[in-house]
């Protein structure tokens, strides 16, 4: 599949695409990787890739509504089991979730396939994503702006 195939559905559609046997969840993933690759060198969203995991999730039998569909969770408030959720904030950059968020939980068993997280501005407590840990997000249609507050690297 091709970024211009995949852009042309919403994530329900995306999953479809998994559930006919059109593509495979392991597919998604790659042009959802591929397209991170391409354009977080410029926005800076994305500040923990996941891909090995993702890649591995991608292989498993994956059921619910959203089965196959690569997503990106919010490093603040977004526990993934193993990998830290810094909240934008040095000390706690290093230290591993012991286990995953409700949201989260209930994510992965919608079938989504979570592959990074993205930028937010130390605890979220700034209208802009600039955290000193990871440094700004940038805005997609303009670099030289903020995608704004707590969501930035999402918005991005």
């Amino acid at each position: 599949m091709r970024i211009d195939e995949y852009r042309r559905h919403d994530a329900l559609g995306l999953a479809a695409l998994v559930r006919s046997g059109e593509v495979t969840a392991g597919e998604l993933l790659e042009v959802a990787v591929q397209q991170a690759d391409t354009v977080n060198p410029h926005l800076n969203a994305i500040i923990n890739r996941m891909d090995a995991r993702a890649r591995d999730r991608a292989t498993e039998s994956l059921d619910g509504p959203f089965a196959g569909v690569p997503f990106l969770i919010k490093d603040l408030g977004q526990d993934y089991r193993g990998v830290p959720t810094s909240g934008g904030s040095r000390p706690l950059s290093h230290i591993p979730a012991a286990e995953h968020s409700t949201v989260v939980q209930r994510w992965l068993d919608a079938g989504l396939v979570i592959f990074g997280k993205t930028n937010t501005p130390e605890f979220g407590a700034k209208g802009i994503t600039e955290p000193d840990l990871f440094g700004p997000a940038r805005n997609p249609w303009d670099t030289t702006r903020t995608p704004g507050g707590s969501s930035g690297g999402s918005a991005a």
